[in-house]
């Protein structure tokens, strides 16, 4: 037999071995092989949610793409296994990145290793094909990693700014005279300021989260998904300036305690079901203007 006879014998041993159903028990070992290597970095991850705020809609991440799997689970079902070897350089490198991300204290990195370790695995058992139906939902998971503090900063300081701006063209147009310096506005009966908690990060972030959501369970367009997720980020910036404007008006009309507890509170709750009405009616407007002639058929 010659060379690439032999070659191509043992690529298709190789291949036959690895479509061949996986023992429970070896499954069962793959499995907590990976829950051992990332049981600090999951433990960090779920307690940063449970602690920050800014990332509480994490939680929600992992169930939905975990429904997005069920609800596919006949085109996975019908998906033939087609294991691809460029799957072991892609656990090799999520390993490496979690090396790093542990040797650098850096979570960011440990956290996305997992991403990419999932990658790497259904790709080398299950092949390009079955990666492909999983996409979405695996994409999907990035958005229950926190940013990292370097970027998160980045992001939160120029919403400050903006949100500043904003609040302090619309007041006076509500007949309250302001003084903006940075992110603190004067008011004639005390300043405000802007601080990263108001920056509206958090909204942003939950908003963006569920805007993916909605858009994935009432539609079928991928450009309109599209669309629904970037319209999140002006939408939840509108809302929180729109939250500031009112908290302004509260301060200088009626009182500046209730500018904090219960009413501020409130506000945020109260701006965040206004932002998700804002995205509900662009949807309404676009499905307006362009019909979705596949859900109608």
């Amino acid at each position: 037999m010659n060379q690439p006879a032999q070659a191509a014998s043992l690529d298709e041993r190789l291949r036959a071995s690895i479509t061949r159903p996986f023992p429970y028990w070896q499954s069962a070992v793959l499995l907590l092989l990976t829950a051992w290597l990332y049981a600090s970095t999951l433990s960090n991850l779920v307690g940063q949610w449970w602690r920050d705020p800014n990332f509480s809609h994490g939680f929600l991440v992992p169930v939905f793409s975990a429904f997005v799997l069920w609800q596919q689970r006949s085109r996975l079902a019908k998906a033939s296994a087609q294991p691809s070897y460029w799957g072991l350089p892609i656990i090799a490198l999520a390993l490496c990145v979690l090396i790093v991300g542990v040797l650098g204290a850096e979570l960011f990195l440990s956290r996305v290793s997992l991403l990419l370790l999932i990658a790497g695995l259904v790709i080398f058992f299950r092949g390009w094909k079955y990666f492909r139906v999983i996409l979405f939902p695996w994409v999907f998971l990035i958005l229950m990693i926190p940013l990292p503090a370097i970027i998160f900063n980045e992001v939160t300081f120029p919403l400050q700014i903006l949100t500043s701006k904003v609040v302090a063209f619309a007041l006076p147009l509500a007949g309250v005279p302001v003084l903006r310096l940075g992110n603190v506005i004067t008011l004639p009966a005390m300043p405000l300021e802007v601080a990263q908690a108001c920056s509206g990060i958090r909204s942003l972030l939950s908003l963006l989260t569920i805007s993916v959501i909605y858009g994935y369970l009432s539609e079928t367009r991928v450009w309109v998904r599209v669309l629904l997720a970037l319209a999140s980020i002006p939408i939840a910036v509108a809302a929180n300036s729109l939250r500031i404007v009112g908290t302004g008006l509260l301060v200088q009309y009626w009182d500046p305690d209730k500018a904090e507890g219960f009413f501020h509170l409130f506000s945020g709750w109260l701006i965040f079901v206004v932002a998700l009405a804002m995205l509900f009616l662009l949807h309404r407007l676009l499905l307006l203007a362009w019909p979705n002639r596949e859900a109608q058929s």
